[in-house]
């Protein structure tokens, strides 16, 4: 079949509920699930449509929802992908590896890889940290309103791994009924999110002025004053008598610089692995199916703070998933732990690469036992 290179797909409307089977979609919060799909692409394909070819790069999942696809690869040998049969993104490497070609017509999810991987990141971390936070008393009446400050957007471009580090920048402030803590007109320094208490957003034209919005408890307010030099476009009185939490631009980009994490290269690796250390593969227990370090446990990110009691602090571990991104986020967060934890460089050449496919196995899966990596039945 000759593909038809000129036609233009059709956007269509996202069905969450489908979307949500996806992988490694699935193990995302709905708010960074939401956020990803907030600007990506659902299409309908026509039959005999190329969606990608052999050796491009593109940067992007791209997830089968109906239809039947074909796979040509190097050899113009074919396989065919039929809709719903697989929840991973089809032909994922880069550069790809084979041409997909639509056999009939398709609907197809379109997806940014780089922003994929970073909201899966920033929504697996969340989930350790709520884990961490659940378990000491004195934050029992502070737990929802943490991860609600987790979920705004504004710290979506702070790398996941500084996650931890966001409230220990955020500095309490408490307010009174009546008082103005965002007055329009001004140039801003700082950006609230409100604690307790109750405000109004209000905008003050010629002749009148206008309630814009009532703020409740976690919601953010006075962001654009982070990344904007604007002057403020409304002004945010308190209604109640509140409590906000202020962060100041300087703290915001001190989140934005990605701390340095221990690293192990892949050259290396095999003779780490020799020496005793134990490789933990953190992506889903799907990805880590598909194909995996030899020798490497599963432990997902999202699950660490729950499995980490199942490490010795005696040895040392090498995190990697398919991107370094999650990894780099695990290995830090046990090393605050006391762990002798390490991240994997290169994850990405790791998978992409044929030189590096003897570390690789898709035959043996391996558990955890004792703190060390045990072939499983």
């Amino acid at each position: 079949m000759q593909p038809q290179k000129n036609i233009t797909p059709v956007r269509v409307e996202f069905d969450l509920s489908l979307t949500r089977t996806l992988i490694p979609l699935k193990d995302m919060s709905e708010a960074h699930l939401l956020e990803l799909l907030s600007d990506a692409n659902s299409e309908v394909i026509c039959a005999g449509q190329t969606l990608f070819s052999r050796g491009s790069y593109d940067a992007q999942h791209v997830y089968l929802l109906h239809g039947n696809v074909s796979l040509v690869d190097e050899n113009n040998v074919t396989t065919i992908i039929k809709g719903r049969s697989t929840l991973l993104p089809i032909g994922h490497h880069q550069p790809r590896l084979v041409t997909a070609v639509a056999e009939s017509d398709c609907s197809v999810l379109r997806l940014d890889s780089e922003r994929l991987d970073k909201l899966l990141a920033w929504s697996q971390v969340a989930d350790y940290l709520q884990l961490n936070i659940s378990r000491q008393r004195d934050f029992d009446e502070d737990i929802d309103w943490m991860m609600t400050v987790l979920k705004s957007n504004l710290f979506f471009k702070v790398p996941p791994i500084n996650v931890e580090e966001i409230f220990s920048r955020l500095i309490p402030q408490v307010v009174y009924a009546g008082d103005v803590v965002i007055r329009q007109g001004e140039i801003g320094d700082q950006c609230y999110f409100l604690k307790e208490g109750e405000a109004e957003v209000w905008r003050h034209n010629d002749s009148n002025r206008q309630l814009l919005a009532t703020v409740g408890i976690g919601r953010c307010f006075g962001e654009d004053a982070l990344v904007n030099e604007t002057a403020r476009n409304a002004s945010v009185i308190m209604l109640t008598d509140g409590v906000l939490m202020r962060l100041d631009k300087q703290d915001f980009f001190r989140l934005l610089k990605e701390p340095v994490v221990a690293s192990i290269s892949l050259e290396s690796f095999a003779g780490k692995i020799a020496d005793g250390a134990v490789a933990v593969d953190v992506r889903s227990e799907e990805e880590y199916a598909e194909l995996h370090l030899h020798s490497a446990v599963n432990v997902p990110l999202n699950l660490l703070g729950i499995k980490s009691r199942m490490l010795d602090k005696s040895r040392a571990y090498i995190f990697y998933c398919n991107t370094g991104r999650r990894s780099r986020a695990a290995a830090h967060l046990l090393t605050q732990q006391g762990f002798k934890a390490f991240a994997l460089d290169d994850c990405s050449s790791l998978f992409t690469q044929s030189r590096w496919s003897d570390l690789l196995d898709n035959r043996f899966n391996y558990v955890l036992r004792d703190g060390v990596a045990h072939q499983g039945l």
